[in-house]
């Protein structure tokens, strides 16, 4: 059995290799290794797939929630409300920006921003809010976006982890997620379910001034060469990750078909054991599994990951510290936030292995082992 990984990218490479090498060395040979044509063609065919106006690629994803913040102009001080159950970027570039990072719980299904908590957590000094797609999981935007309209909100929502996702509102209509915000953030780190080689992001909208203030951002500020109109990054994707997204945005659908395919094939196999509470699927998410996350009850988190690694299967906690525990939230209060769904499955949850390139010996070794270990 070849040896399993959380992620393999050497045998998705392995399967694109022809394409990616001749696009490689093409970008080689026109030595246009910042802004070369391949940038803007992959951000017109990801507008194209998502159904957007826009879509302005930049460095990395943090990158991405940083110049959203910038681009709708928030000051030291404003409030912006987000979970604390999500990798730390979310919060840590409120900090960054000298916000005040407002922690919410999370439904306990979903591990999604809680729409109700949202509104309770509301002040005259709110000035934008950011849910997560966790694990792939769309948060419930349509509450969320009533309440933003309702105190005149901007909504950011990271969507590092669902790209490809959909989001149906009550009336049918259907969205990807990240495009039914103000502002949509996402990161195409290599272990995304759309991943460079290296690092980069994007940010999506519709909105045409938002656009253009956010591609004066992501460029030291620049309405046109050498005249800085505000305070920007140097943010950018690179040609060469550009020609990778290229060649995998045609098999994102593919890789999230295989990943459902994993999920189908774990939440049959688990159904029936009381100590798993297996991914909630909500009728309005169409979920994209970035991570197949469990919720154990009743069994010790640490013996299953111990026995598991004696048996050659990864597994991982995402998130064993929530942002409102860490050091460095501290000084923002981080502690009297109460959160009892998030610290509470922050004790319960653990990720097993989900990509494109699983076989089935691989499969049923996980799920065996799994099983074995709490029957």
């Amino acid at each position: 059995m070849v040896p399993i990984q959380m992620v393999d990218l050497k045998r998705q490479y392995a399967k694109i290799k022809e394409q990616v090498d001749v696009a490689m060395q093409e970008v080689l040979k026109s030595a246009a290794f910042i802004n070369g044509a391949p940038v803007q063609q992959f951000a017109a065919e990801l507008q194209e797939y998502l159904g957007i106006k826009h879509v302005i690629p930049c460095a990395n994803g943090t990158d991405a929630l940083q110049i959203a913040m910038m681009a709708i102009g928030l000051q030291p001080g404003d409030e912006v409300i987000t979970p604390s159950f999500t990798f730390i970027a979310t919060a840590e570039v409120i900090a960054l920006l000298q916000l005040k990072p407002v922690f919410v719980d999370v439904d306990p299904q979903t591990y999604c921003l809680d729409p109700a908590a949202v509104e309770k957590a509301i002040t005259p000094k709110t000035r934008a809010i950011v849910p997560v797609h966790l694990y792939g999981h769309s948060a419930d935007m349509e509450p969320l976006m009533a309440i933003a309209r309702k105190h005149n909100i901007t909504v950011i929502e990271d969507n590092a982890q669902a790209i490809g996702g959909n989001y149906t509102f009550r009336d049918g209509v259907v969205k990807k997620t990240g495009t039914i915000g103000h502002i949509g953030c996402t990161s195409f780190f290599p272990s995304k379910n759309l991943g460079c080689y290296g690092d980069g992001g994007a940010l999506f909208t519709d909105d045409e001034e938002l656009a253009a203030r956010i591609k004066m951002v992501v460029n030291h500020g620049q309405s046109a060469r050498y005249y800085h109109d505000v305070v920007g990054v140097n943010s950018r994707l690179d040609t060469l990750q550009a020609v990778v997204l290229r060649i995998k945005l045609q098999l994102l659908d593919e890789y999230i078909a295989a990943r459902r395919a994993v999920a189908d094939a774990y939440d049959a196999a688990f159904a029936g054991i009381p100590q798993i509470t297996v991914p909630y699927r909500a009728p309005y998410s169409y979920h994209v599994y970035h991570q197949y996350t469990l919720q154990l009850n009743g069994a010790s988190r640490d013996e299953l990951q111990k026995y598991l690694q004696e048996r050659n299967v990864p597994s991982m906690i995402y998130y064993p510290v929530p942002a409102h525990r860490q050091k460095m939230f501290a000084g923002f209060g981080g502690a009297d936030f109460r959160l009892p769904v998030t610290d509470d499955l922050t004790t319960k949850v653990i990720s097993l292995p989900i990509h494109t390139e699983m076989d089935q010996d691989q499969l049923a070794h996980i799920i065996n082992s799994v099983q074995s270990f709490l029957n």
